[in-house]
């Protein structure tokens, strides 16, 4: 069912006339136009709901800070450990 839907949009996404326009502009041009779509997705957080394996797992984060809220890394710290060598 999920798949069906997801081809419908395909399909119709396809047929768009602006489709064949944008997939001829350059790589930059596309990136900048798929920000655009991510940041109007974004801006509307409640129409994209939590699956309920994603709620329990932010649920289980929260907690998980609630409990030890001292427990944290500085975004200085984060950043050294990210560069660090493996």
């Amino acid at each position: 069912m999920v798949a069906a839907s997801i081809r419908v949009g395909y399909d119709r996404l396809v047929k768009a006339p602006q489709l064949e326009e944008i997939l001829q502009l350059d790589v930059e041009e596309r990136l900048r136009i798929v920000q655009l779509i991510w940041d109007s997705i974004a801006a509307a957080p409640a129409a994209v709901p939590l699956t309920s394996s994603e709620r329990a797992e932010l649920d289980r984060r929260i907690a998980e800070d609630d409990a030890d809220p001292d427990d944290v890394v500085s975004w200085q710290e984060a950043k050294a450990l990210i560069k660090q060598p493996r």
